[in-house]
């Protein structure tokens, strides 16, 4: 009596191809890994190891010694904070809405489906976003001391200026998905190009726009906090007094300080976005 020959299965060479593609990807992820793991070997044995003063150190009893230095904290310090700690708060709210407002007009020039000025004005728009996003908070402000001179001016004018880049991006793409139906509707009516915006571009980025400007804000209060560093106001400033006083219990509790507006800020942010939103 003779035995059937199997029939092959007609998923087999479907099959055998998955099977290839896997071997070929746990080849392919062993292959980073282990290029990865060769480049931090290098990194730690061409910068790390020489350009660290290990003599300074002292040992594991001398790092204990240094970080015991900054504890406990200093709480003489905690009612010289609280007008600190407010300005830090109002620097970060002022400069967050006049970064909206000047965002607005960029993200209208930065939309690919508006492009008012043309290519020119959408390309400037563009560029605009790119150089607000490179450029870091500290440089701005850095930028603005020396225009504009030390305090909490120059720190709102830093944190509007790095606002931009991703504000405008955002409300950008945002009104790249919007409904142009009422848009053109507004303009075989001859509503003008303000009419347009206030009634059909304006109305549907509301609930995005308000979304973006919350977490922005939150965003701001952490780089206002330490805008100080470079004489910009707020408890940076209190936090590079207590450093360079060499008063390590006060940085502490400048840290400290700092910590607890970030909380409360990311607290109200996350109740405002779940309330607008």
């Amino acid at each position: 009596m003779s035995v059937a020959a199997p029939v092959p299965s007609p998923n087999a060479p479907a099959l055998a191809r998955w099977q290839r593609a896997r071997r070929l990807g746990h080849i392919t992820l062993l292959v980073v890994m282990a290029l990865l793991a060769g480049l931090a070997v290098w990194a730690v044995q061409g910068s790390l190891i020489p350009g660290t003063d290990w003599r300074r150190m002292e040992g594991l009893g001398g790092i204990v010694t240094a970080f015991g230095r900054f504890l406990p904290p200093d709480l003489s310090l905690v009612p010289t904070l609280f007008a600190p700690a407010l300005q830090t708060i109002l620097i970060a709210v002022v400069g967050t809405l006049l970064g909206a407002l000047m965002s607005f007009p960029v993200a209208l020039l930065g939309a690919a489906n508006l492009r008012p000025l043309g290519m020119p004005g959408y390309l400037l728009a563009r560029g605009l976003m790119t150089m607000s996003r490179s450029i870091h908070e500290i440089v701005w402000a850095l930028i603005f001391v020396s225009a504009v001179g030390l305090g909490a001016f120059a720190g709102i004018l830093a944190l509007a200026c790095r606002s931009i880049g991703f504000v405008s991006k955002l409300l950008a793409e945002a009104i790249e998905r919007i409904d142009l139906r009422p848009v053109e509707a507004l303009r075989a009516q001859g509503a003008g190009p303000l009419d347009m915006v206030r009634h059909g571009i304006i109305p549907q980025l509301l609930p995005i726009g308000l979304g973006t400007l919350i977490f922005e804000w939150d965003i701001n209060v952490n780089r206002a906090a330490v805008l100080g560093l470079v004489g910009a106001g707020g408890l940076g400033l209190s936090f590079h007094n207590q450093l360079i006083a060499s008063n390590y219990a006060g940085v502490t509790t400048v840290l400290l300080a700092i910590l607890a507006i970030i909380l409360v800020g990311e607290a109200i942010s996350v109740r405002l976005r779940r309330r607008i939103v």
